[in-house]
């Protein structure tokens, strides 16, 4: 949906030979065994319906927040007011905290029998913190990772994404630098992305980045200590420790 190229050091499966558009029906089949294999392995298992039940919500979740990066970044259609941090945080939200964070988490409470509501807002809160902390590095690597490295070509200022970066950027430049963005960001033309990303450099985006990396890594331990649940805190701990300052 986003026409990117690579996805985990792979050719995005639309990219490869006789898929092209065959591969929206690939994704629908993917879809359909889902409730096929919650069926065969969980029928009678006490737990059935609450996983059944979060797989629904978070596939309209998710659906939601792709809709929402969708409409506020159409290539081809560049408008800044658009990218304000509001809109940002829900397409971070709704499209990557709930399937990426939360939802690992919330299948392994209910599979040892941890299913009361309190319990899960507690891990929620704290787990789309992580995601949306995860989003901001997937940002800021898809301008400044390698790509040997990510697994991938970074094209977010090509094609025009409601990304960290350019949010930040618009709360800190000045009205040269403001009217060089509108011009250039979302632009596939090296030229322009190299313009977008002296702007960048003026800014001092990495020093914000790595400021906001750490600040965000200590507000997150902070929460997992102050837990109340009987939630296991090392197990929070760890999973954040795994994506700080991580390089893909």
């Amino acid at each position: 949906m986003d026409q990117s190229t690579m996805r985990r050091g792979k050719p995005c499966w639309y990219k490869i030979n006789g898929v092209g558009l065959s591969g929206f029906n690939d994704a629908f089949l993917l879809y359909s065994s889902i409730h096929s294999i919650l069926r065969s392995n969980f029928k009678d298992d006490p737990c059935y319906i609450y996983l059944v039940e979060l797989f629904e919500k978070v596939l309209q979740q998710t659906t939601i927040g792709q809709s929402l990066d969708l409409l506020t970044s159409p290539i081809g259609n560049t408008d800044l007011t658009r990218f304000t941090e509001e809109r940002y945080d829900a397409i971070v939200k709704w499209k990557t905290g709930f399937y990426s964070f939360y939802m690992p988490v919330a299948l392994a409470l209910y599979l040892v029998g941890i299913c009361d509501e309190p319990t899960h807002n507690q891990a929620k809160e704290i787990l789309l913190k992580m995601g949306h902390f995860f989003q901001v590095q997937d940002d800021y690597l898809d301008c400044y990772g390698e790509p040997e490295t990510i697994g991938k070509v970074g094209t977010d200022i090509e094609e025009n994404k409601c990304s960290w970066l350019i949010v930040q950027a618009l709360k800190l430049a000045n009205e040269d630098q403001r009217k060089a963005l509108q011009t250039n960001y979302g632009l596939d033309d090296p030229k322009n992305v190299a313009i977008v990303k002296t702007i960048y450099h003026e800014l001092q985006l990495e020093s914000i980045y790595k400021k906001f990396e750490l600040e965000s890594y200590e507000d997150i331990q902070r929460e997992i200590d102050n837990m109340k649940s009987d939630l296991p805190k090392q197990l929070f701990l760890e999973y954040a420790a795994r994506i700080f300052q991580r390089e893909k």
